[in-house]
This record gives C-alpha cells, structure tokens and sequence, in this order.
C-alpha cells in the first residue's frame, strides 16, 4: 500500500532538476521526461522512481513468463527495462556477439520513492514504510544544487569501420534482392574503454540538446542508460493499445526555408514512406496476436514530426484489447519492436544478428513502466549512451532501415546524423 499526496509546484524546470540531483543518493533510478512536448498519449510530463523495494533481474532464457509472473504478484508501480535480447525467449534466436557492457537482459523493480508530475501538479507515492520521510524528502529536494563535473578526455571509436559498413549494407541488399527480407535494421556501434564520465551531467546535456518526448535516465547501482528516444514503442491505456514506430529522418536546418523543404522533402520522399509502411504493417501484425477482432487499425500513416536536431516519419497504430490479456503477453507478443528489427521479423534479426559486431543489449530495447491497473509506457531505447562504470565501457549505437532502394553510403550519413547529438555531448 502506499501514501499518496499531492503538492503544486510552481517552477516546474528547477524541481525537475533538482529531483534528478537529489536522486543521485538511491541505488536504482528511473527518471523518465516528456520535456514539456505535446503528445496525444500522455499521462505525465516527468516520471521518477527511485529505490527497489523488490525486483526482477535474469538473463533471456523464460525472462516474460518471469517478468508476468512478477508483475501479478507486484500489483504495484515496475519500473525498469527489456533489452533487445530478450528476443531469445520469443524465437529460436541466439546473441554471440561482442558485449562490452554485461547488462542483465532484463530487470524492474518496485519502487519505495515514486514522483508523478503533471503540469503543475505533482503527485507522491510512498510506500507505508517508508511514508514518514515524505516532508524531509521535500526539504532537501527544495534544497538541492545541481552541481556538474568535468569528464575526462573521451576517446571513442567505431566497432566496424565505414569501409566494412558499407560492405555489410551490400550483402544486407544481396539478402533484401534474393528475397529472404524486406527490410532490416542495421546499427553500428561507437565505444570508449577507460571512460570516465559524470552521468548525470551527461544526460543533462543530451536532453538539453535533443528535447525528446521519451528521454529516460536509468541507474542499477554502476549501469547507466542516458537516454534521449524520440520514439514510443507500447502503450496500454485501459483497453487500448498505441504503437508510434518511427521510420524516415532528415536533418533539420536552421533558416526556415531550408528545414520546411527538408520537412516537405521527408513527407514526400518514396524510399522513406516504403521505409514507414512496411514496419506499419508489421506492427499490426503484432498488435493482432493480442487484439480483439477487427479493432487493429492505423491512425496515423507517415505523420511529419519536428524534434530539435531531426524531422522524423511517425505512424500511429491502436489495438483494442480484452481485460483477461496479460500486459506482460502483449509485450511478449510485439517485442522487439518492428523499428529496430525489420521484416519479416525473424529472418531479419537472424541476419542482423550475422551482420553487426555488437550484442545490442539494452540498445534498441525499451524502458519504462507498469501501472498498478495493468496499463504500462515504454519507450524504445535510441539516440543513447550506456555506461559501466565498473569496467568503465561506455557505447552508444546508432542504425538505419536498409530497403531494396537505400545507397550504402547515404545510410553510413544517416547514422552519423543520428549520432551527432552523442558526438557533441562527448567533445567526440
């Protein structure tokens, strides 16, 4: 059970900070910030849960009957992540590739300390044991300074050079040509060994600078996610059902004639809106596996977004589900999320699996969280750095849709594109 109380806050931007700064002192975090954006599905503009009071943390193999069977029991507030890999316990599927990380498949925990704010209200939910630190808690967060610390000097470098991306991509095509798939999603990874970075002030530097929907900072002791997603990969609202996969990116300019045509370009471009519908049409073939008859239907095809350092390609596609369905089967049954992978949907991430040099992990994974009512958020992790600071790895990768008609080398400039926000918060 918990105690739930509501404050209004007046200056919403400096209490957000100084939650996140005073966060610091719990062992496990999850920030999560809409960063004031519009959204149509949304219930809070900033998320914060801190402390595990219990938790779930295990490799792939049975991680969602797990995962279900954690969440039944909980009947409370999760927060916490799947990792791409996770697609092992779906399919018959391996991951062998590189992992300089060695972040668990999966983890939630339920949290003592949970913030949920909403424009200028904010709600507090703390579990009776700990409920008498609620007017404490509020003094030093009111009192909280947000202090930053220098990084040191990071050296990063590319795990597959451009000469070997751009043969990778050609064979991806031979297998695109031949038939064996549509569409694939293929990423290439950048890392630094004996980094040293402050996280916080990281991912402060990050959302200043992108401002996306679905940034999420996420601490597990010495793993960091600094998370700036534009993208939603699942939401439940009561019986519905909302996916917002993106697919189609161009670079946003700074006189207006320029980014117009680019938005304009974007919206018009062949290539790009194939590029959309075919991971659409995957999508609703994942939401039927779950949805009641007839009510899988696309809302949005090919909508033309604008974030600070992009224009991006959205498509919104809803389900209708029944009160028996287990939340947890819902992600079970779409995961991972059709963007990140391809079609169709197995045989692609088999060849991307041969094709990339890095275990994803928690890269194009998800973070989020389930509400006491069964209904659950989550984002899908892109645009974002991971940190060890026990073996001091940290990496970032980045990946594009690889169709019939893409041209190696403008694929290798649509990564660095979406890498440049990384590049810069990193002095790289």
């Amino acid at each position: 059970m918990r105690t739930i109380i509501s404050k209004k806050i007046v200056q919403t931007d400096t209490f957000k900070n100084q939650l996140l700064a005073w966060s610091q002192q719990f062992s496990q975090v999850v920030f999560l910030d809409s960063n004031a954006y519009q959204q149509k599905y949304s219930s809070y503009d900033c998320v914060v849960a801190l402390d595990a009071f219990t938790s779930i943390k295990t490799d792939y193999h049975n991680a969602f009957e797990d995962l279900k069977q954690y969440q039944q029991q909980t009947k409370d507030w999760l927060f916490g992540y799947l990792s791409y890999d996770l697609k092992n316990d779906t399919e018959v599927l391996e991951s062998n590739n590189f992992d300089g990380l060695d972040f668990p498949d999966l983890f939630f925990f339920q949290p003592k300390k949970l913030f949920l704010l909403k424009g200028d209200q904010l709600e507090i939910h703390y579990l009776r044991m700990c409920d008498d630190e609620i007017d404490s808690d509020l003094e030093e967060i009111n009192k909280c300074s947000v202090f930053s610390a220098e990084c040191s000097e990071i050296s990063l470098k590319h795990r597959i050079s451009k000469e070997n991306y751009l043969a990778k991509v050609t064979e991806m095509l031979n297998h695109i040509h031949r038939g064996d798939i549509y569409e694939a999603n293929f990423c290439i990874e950048f890392y630094a060994e004996k980094a040293k970075i402050n996280p916080l002030e990281i991912y402060q530097k990050l959302n200043s600078i992108s401002k996306p929907p679905f940034a999420a900072y996420f601490k597990n002791n010495h793993q960091y996610l600094l998370c700036a997603s534009p993208e939603r990969y699942l939401r439940k609202e009561r019986n519905k059902v909302i996916s917002q996969p993106i697919k189609g990116t161009a670079k946003r300019y700074t006189d207006e004639v320029s980014d117009q045509k680019a938005k304009t370009d974007l919206a018009e471009n062949p290539k790009e809106r194939s590029e959309n519908i075919m991971i659409v049409d995957l999508v609703r073939n994942d939401l039927s596996h779950t949805a009641t008859k007839g009510s899988v239907e696309v809302e949005e095809l090919c909508g033309i977004y604008s974030f600070e350092q992009v224009h991006q390609m959205i498509s919104t596609v809803v389900s209708t589900v029944e009160d028996s369905i287990s939340p947890v089967e819902i992600l079970r049954t779409t995961f991972p999320m059709g963007s990140m992978t391809g079609a169709p949907k197995i045989s692609a991430m088999k060849i991307i699996e041969d094709l990339e040099d890095t275990k994803r992990g928690l890269y194009s994974g998800a973070v989020g969280y389930f509400t006491p009512n069964n209904d659950f958020d989550f984002n899908v992790v892109i645009r974002s750095i991971l940190y060890n600071t026990q073996n001091e790895y940290l990496s970032f990768s980045v990946g594009s849709a690889i169709t019939s008609q893409a041209i190696p080398e403008l694929e290798y400039e649509e990564c660095l594109l979406k890498a440049k926000a990384m590049f810069e918060v990193l002095k790289y």
